[in-house]
């Protein structure tokens, strides 16, 4: 069991790391980049205390404490990726309204152009 909390440490450590990394170098934006660091500061203290992981699996009543950080990393990812969905769906739909104002604008030229001919 320990193991197991070792190499999920380690993993939330290597995720904080590649996420300061992409924000130095400017591949994601830091807006973006405090969600991951959250769930992996999250997933980090959770791997080094084992006691509340111990809590989780008996407030669940779950069979496995492996079980337990298994369902406690699905969890926190889960609320990750929904932020992101939302954010993305948020983006989709801006891009729709500057598709159609665009061609708004360009309608508006093509008439003047052709109103001064």
């Amino acid at each position: 069991m320990d193991r197991l909390l070792h190499v999920s440490a380690a993993i939330c450590l290597l995720l904080i790391t590649m996420v300061l990394i992409s924000v130095r170098r400017s591949h994601i934006r830091v807006e973006y980049s405090v969600t991951w660091l959250a769930a992996a500061g999250a997933m980090l203290a959770l791997s080094l205390s084992r006691p509340a992981v111990e809590y989780i699996r008996r407030l669940f009543a779950l069979p496995d404490t492996p079980l337990a950080v298994f369902l406690l990393g699905s969890a926190v990812f889960l609320v990750v990726f929904f932020r992101f969905t939302l954010i993305i769906s948020r983006l989709r739909d801006d891009n729709i309204a500057l598709a159609q104002r665009v061609a708004i604008l360009e309608y508006h030229l093509r008439a003047l152009t052709h109103h001064e001919s």
